[in-house]
């Protein structure tokens, strides 16, 4: 079996890939869009890169005797800042990619975002709402 082009075009649509086709990009608009996926990309890499190495120090402390609870407080705070910074990141560049698009396009791809947030949840979860993560769990049945 060889790598011919109907293979590739025979694979998953990306996400990437599903906006461009979507929301219908002019050339203008493709070439802003991708230089965005790219800072995107290089963004997300290094934050990854900093939260595995966090990681790798908090777990290196596995075998450390007596624990530092300070340390670990420390650590755990810092991945938890990095997250945050991730979560950021995607926000502002879902916010960049819609200030590239014209109001139909705008208006299309809100309507991408709330399907992908819905089908992240899952059909029987309820939306988050704010101050739902002070809540106990509903009961089970």
């Amino acid at each position: 079996m060889g790598n011919d082009s109907a293979g590739v075009k025979n694979k998953r649509q990306g996400p990437r890939d599903f906006i461009v086709k979507e929301l219908g990009f002019n050339e203008s608009q493709l070439e802003r869009f991708r230089a965005l996926n790219q800072r995107h990309h290089r963004t997300m890499r290094h934050l990854s890169e900093d939260i595995k190495e966090l990681k790798d120090g908090l777990f290196d402390e596995l075998s450390v005797s007596p624990t530092n609870d300070i340390l670990i407080d420390s650590i755990t705070s810092l991945i938890g800042e990095r997250q945050k910074d991730k979560e950021t990141e995607v926000f502002y560049h879902f916010k960049r990619i819609q200030e590239i698009c014209n109001k139909k396009q705008k208006e299309k791809f809100k309507n991408i975002i709330i399907d992908a947030l819905h089908k992240g949840r899952g059909k029987d979860k309820p939306p988050h709402r704010r101050g739902d993560e002070h809540r106990p769990p509903p009961p089970r049945h």
